[in-house]
């Protein structure tokens, strides 16, 4: 049977303590001792999975609807009662240098914070450990949690551009290579990579609006002193963005010098055909002539006259042959 509520657990004074299995007596037990809070994790719960969560934390239609569909941008948004975030997970599988998405949303209200997870990227069980590892941080609450997440997410995004990068890399030198690989393959790969580079940006671009605001402060349910911390996400999401623009710029460099190499291999062919045409034109012209077996034509029964025209036609398909090969035509 699958499991969709994947941990549940109340954080007191920094620490996880146990508590009762039952969501509705774990919070009033959260928000009577204080300084607790309850987190819960989600992994694609269904409309009927997910009812007895938005009952139990009075969460807001329009932010569980986002949640259940998915397939949102990122997003910060407040309600009464909670504050509602997506965020955009991505994962770089180096078998097939495809970058792919999942989404995160997270519910921050009143000594909670309920995480629902789509897709297999950026599993939150490492990050929970990482809190619990350190109760300092954990001490903030359900802002503790908002950061740590969007913190492994965006560091992430830094690994994944720097496998691009190195994805890149190999483009290039085979573009530039003496040999020019397969012109195929290669508008191939450029034009994959274009597709994964903004698969990247669907996900980090729209973040950065997000992050602005909660490093600005002033948002509901986020401790008061959680600005620099926020403020180390967001230049990391601004130093991910920057270098995911200059891989979309690069790779449209690299296309266009694909596509002029091709254009430069394209004239060099035709220029080489020309040639070849020209010096078979030669002693084409001459047979032809003398093939059409007129009674009188010039030297049509001197006895040399075979040598003659075969020594001529040779002398100016070598000539032409010299001049082309000078020129770089063949």
């Amino acid at each position: 049977m699958r499991r969709v509520i994947v941990d549940s657990a109340i954080y007191r004074d920094g620490r996880r303590t146990d508590g009762p299995a039952d969501l509705s007596d774990a919070l009033d037990q959260a928000r009577t001792a204080g300084d607790a809070f309850l987190w819960v994790g989600l992994h694609e719960p269904t409309e009927a999975e997910f009812d007895h969560v938005t009952s139990e934390f009075a969460l807001h239609p329009l932010a569980v609807e986002d949640a259940l569909k998915a397939h949102q941008r990122p997003k910060l948004e407040v309600y009464d009662d909670s504050l509602f975030a997506v965020l955009k997970p991505i994962v770089y599988e180096p078998e097939s240098d495809r970058v792919s998405s999942g989404e995160l949303m997270l519910f921050v209200g009143d000594s909670f914070v309920v995480t629902v997870r789509h897709g297999e990227g950026a599993p939150l069980a490492e990050v929970r450990r990482r809190l619990e590892a350190d109760p300092e941080l954990l001490k903030h609450g359900p802002t503790a949690v908002l950061y740590a997440v969007s913190d492994a997410i965006v560091d992430h995004y830094l690994d994944v551009a720097g496998e691009l990068q190195v994805d890149l890399e190999e483009l290039e030198a085979d573009v530039f290579a003496p040999t020019g690989g397969n012109p195929g393959n290669t508008a191939e790969r450029i034009y994959t990579a274009k597709r994964q580079v903004l698969e990247f940006r669907r996900a980090s671009g729209p973040l950065a609006g997000p992050l602005a605001r909660l490093t600005a402060g002033s948002v509901p349910f986020v401790h008061e002193r959680a600005q620099p911390f926020f403020r180390d996400v967001n230049d990391h999401l601004l130093r991910s963005n920057e270098q995911v623009e200059g891989l979309d710029r690069l790779l449209s460099d690299v296309l266009s010098a694909h596509l002029a190499q091709m254009g430069v291999r394209q004239n060099d062919d035709m220029r080489k055909i020309s040639a070849w045409a020209a010096m078979a034109a030669v002693p084409t012209m001459v047979a032809g002539i003398y093939g059409m077996n007129f009674d009188h034509m010039p030297e049509l029964r001197w006895v040399g006259s075979y040598p003659v025209v075969i020594a001529v036609m040779s002398g100016i398909v070598f000539m032409l042959y010299r001049l082309f090969k000078r020129r770089g035509w063949m």
